[in-house]
């Protein structure tokens, strides 16, 4: 029994190590099996949770304590599993019974020495429990800064865009609005501020995909939808005007875009093609394509092309990053904007708030 013990304590022992290791400090998206596994128990918690309700403003609310409640169940599976491996291990070189191995690993593991003994055997083991509570605890309280501070670059260009593109957000919104006010000439310096964010997700939110699961302070945005409306108000500029000054920054806002999506994907288990054909198929079809370009051209916007010839530029593009996008608007539960998928739960697609919208706004 104490050799079994020893093995157990030995194998969760360098389980629990190699997870934080792979979560805290190794900046690779090293994501690991224990994490993975908490964040969809609690996701579906939460989902059941919200379905009574039955809109989304209630699943939204719900959902906000995910990335928050991950956080907190992580730091505390981790400290549980360490108290047992230690606890274990304890039990196999010493001759305490399990229950006094276990007590004395809680004493030492949490610095509190009120279990302690001169036993030789012992003494090696306690200081490392001793020395690996505080430090796991340092670790995740340094995690945090790094953490929100990811948001908040990332939140704060999602509220900019609110009044551009409303909210949700939507690709053909942001064209129409910006011609209705005269500022399609500024769409460069907002391509060029995307093509930079898009950068920093593709690092900070593979690098640590909990980023993923933190929603925007306000229930109508999203971050996903935000960087889908900016990359679909690319393509379609593109397809569309594809001699406009902004047209180059289209391009890098959108290459930057689903390069940084393609990052995300590889640490979200979400398949994709990496270089898939311009004429591969699509989910969003012609007749959405047209009927959006007809709402942007009632809105002052004056097109180079028409619909049908813009059509296989504009594929062209959405093939790159569609699947990946509605993947992780999927995953993250993100509001059902127009043109991002669907969700796991009911949901009405949601155009962008207008003026004359009866919607409450929250």
């Amino acid at each position: 029994m104490r050799v079994l013990s020893g093995v157990i304590g030995l194998v969760l022992l360098v389980a629990t190590v190699s997870s934080i290791l792979r979560n805290l400090v190794v900046p690779r998206g090293l994501n690991s099996v224990m994490v993975k596994g908490l964040l969809r128990a609690t996701r579906r918690l939460l989902l059941a949770l919200s379905r009574p309700g039955g809109n989304y403003l209630r699943c939204d609310k719900v959902l906000a304590w995910l990335a928050p409640s991950v956080l907190i169940a992580t730091l505390l599976w981790w400290l549980i599993s360490l108290f047992a491996a230690y606890g274990f291990l304890l039990y196999a070189i010493s001759h305490l019974n399990l229950a006094a191995s276990m007590r004395e690993a809680g004493s030492s593991l949490f610095t509190l020495g009120f279990a302690s003994a001169a036993r030789g055997r012992l003494t090696g083991l306690d200081f490392l429990a001793a020395a690996t509570g505080p430090l796991v605890i340092a670790l995740q309280i340094a995690y945090l800064p790094t953490l929100y501070a990811a948001y908040n670059r990332r939140e704060t260009e999602v509220t900019l865009l609110h009044s551009r593109a409303g909210e949700p957000g939507w690709g053909p919104e942001l064209l129409a609005r910006q011609s209705l006010i005269g500022t399609l000439d500024e769409m460069t310096a907002l391509y060029a501020s995307w093509e930079r964010l898009a950068a920093d997700i593709g690092e900070s939110h593979a690098s640590y995909p909990l980023l993923m699961s933190f929603r925007s302070p306000r229930p109508y945005r999203s971050w996903i939808i935000a960087l889908l409306t900016v990359m679909d108000a690319a393509a379609m500029q593109i397809s569309l005007n594809p001699s406009t000054p902004s047209v180059r920054a289209a391009r890098l806002a959108l290459r930057a875009g689903f390069s940084a999506l393609r990052d995300v994907a590889k640490v979200a288990d979400i398949r994709f093609d990496p270089d898939p054909m311009p004429d591969d198929p699509i989910t969003l079809t012609y007749g959405e394509f047209a009927e959006a370009v007809r709402w942007v051209v009632d809105a002052g916007y004056l097109p180079e092309r028409t619909p049908e010839e813009a059509w296989p530029h504009f594929r062209g593009w959405r093939v790159n990053y569609e699947h990946i996008a509605y993947e992780i608007a999927r995953k993250v539960d993100a509001v059902p904007a127009l043109w991002s998928g669907t969700r796991d739960w009911p949901h009405a697609t949601m155009p962008p708030i207008r003026p004359t919208d009866r919607r409450p706004v929250p």
